[in-house]
């Protein structure tokens, strides 16, 4: 029989550690279940000797853990690595694991990267005798604070199996959402770069050619050939005394632009005003507005299912809600829960949500199932956000067929009527 030392949490959620004997790490989870007490850790002790005979060895490999550190590394762990890591961590916690064992073998099979040097580190922490969720807080870049509540009420709850498998089906959720909008948004991207290239080739390539034909002739040019000829010179830079082509000039002014926009919502007036425009853009702030609600309902009504305390589950879904308008409208929820008064009050006054929400959200709190209610409402936001993507990519693509129609017109016209000059021109001279 061997000694195994491990760590529990009981039935009140607080935190149990002692030792047990068995003949192997198996029958020391059943025997520590058998207490009515849910392992977090389980490893067996070592004897004095061989604790003394592997101290130098064990130090040197606590020093070269300590070196490895966490890789530097731009943004952070993907989320579909994460939503699967997330996954299979709930399928082995379901399947008995003790807490340890599972994250070890998840940090095993992953590749050379990021996430597998931060489970590297989680282990590392978790082993030392720090809770999952402390572990995970001390690396941001792979768990957010959204993922690090739910996983803390999980443990206190002594459900982190479940948790973590409601964590799993948000974050999925939560990704098919995007990848339908993204996808949805291929299309006219891509349509409208072929097209600029296009454009641009016929600036800087195909009028200039029309151009030395006209001179040739000394045909007399109205004004929206004259027009076109100047814009095509600006574009290409071929104007008398300019420094830089205007295509590039575009260019540079595109990027500029989008640095100082992306500065601007690093200030909160930037951002505040840039969130407040978003919404108001036609077609697309409605998309963006329904977008926010889904999230936002899903996120909140994930962390009370949880057992997450309400003050604390409106302000993780506020940070994490990505709009400054729902926001501020989710500061004013927090202020009138925390003075004992309704969640609908305040969001039905900052007219955020349609009127259906909020009475959705109304009737939850007088049942007590605001958690319910919410979900409900995010499935069903899920679904108009869907047929909203549906219908923006419908009404795209005539539009675009009718701006880019227009541009290549208004090209042919300004290139064809001196043309038809030219030919009147010679047919009067006797031809």
């Amino acid at each position: 029989m061997a000694t195994f030392a491990y760590e529990a949490i009981d039935a009140a959620g607080k935190t149990q550690k002692g030792t047990v004997e068995a003949s192997n790490n198996d029958e020391a989870v059943q025997r520590i279940k058998s207490q009515g007490y849910f392992p977090q850790s389980v490893k067996q002790a070592k004897s004095k000797k061989a604790a003394a005979a592997g101290g130098g060895a064990s130090d040197a490999a606590k020093k070269k853990k300590k070196k490895s550190g966490t890789p530097l590394a731009i943004g952070g762990v993907p989320a579909k690595k994460l939503t699967l890591f997330t996954r299979q961590l709930s399928t082995l916690q379901d399947a008995g694991l003790p807490l340890l064992r599972s994250l070890q073998i998840l940090e095993s099979q992953q590749r050379p990267g990021l996430l597998k040097s931060i489970l590297t580190g989680v282990c590392e922490e978790v082993e030392g005798g720090t809770s999952l969720s402390d572990s995970m807080a001390k690396f941001p870049k792979a768990f957010d604070r959204l993922y690090v509540k739910m996983v803390n009420a999980g443990e206190i709850g002594g459900v982190l199996d479940i948790i973590l498998q409601r964590l799993a089906e948000f974050m999925e959720k939560s990704q098919r959402l995007q990848r339908k909008i993204k996808g949805a948004m291929v299309y006219p991207i891509v349509v409208m770069g072929i097209a600029i290239i296009i454009l641009t080739a016929i600036m800087v390539f195909i009028i200039p050619k029309f151009e030395a034909i006209f001179n040739d002739f000394g045909v007399d040019l109205p004004w929206l050939t004259v027009w076109l000829i100047n814009t095509s010179r600006w574009f290409a830079g071929a104007n008398p005394g300019q420094t830089l082509p205007g295509g590039v000039v575009a260019l540079i002014g595109g990027v500029i632009a989008f640095i100082l926009l992306k500065l601007s919502r690093r200030t909160p007036p930037g951002r505040a005003v840039t969130d407040v425009i978003i919404l108001w853009i036609p077609i697309f702030g409605s998309l963006i507005r329904k977008t926010t609600i889904a999230r936002f309902t899903r996120t909140l009504g994930t962390l009370i299912s949880a057992g997450v305390p309400i003050l604390e589950a409106v302000t993780v879904t506020k940070e994490t809600s990505g709009n400054f308008v729902f926001e501020r409208a989710l500061g004013k929820v927090h202020d009138s829960i925390r003075e004992g008064e309704s969640f609908a009050g305040p969001l039905r006054e900052s007219k955020t949500c349609d009127p259906i929400v909020v009475n959705m959200i109304d009737v939850g709190e007088e049942t007590g199932e605001l958690d319910v209610m919410l979900l409900k409402i995010a499935d069903n936001y899920d679904e108009e956000v869907d047929v909203a993507v549906a219908a923006l990519v419908s009404l795209l693509e005539p539009l675009m067929v009718v701006v880019l129609g227009g541009m290549v017109g208004t090209i042919v016209v300004a290139m064809f009527l001196p043309l038809v000059a030219m030919i009147e021109s010679l047919q009067g001279g006797g031809f």
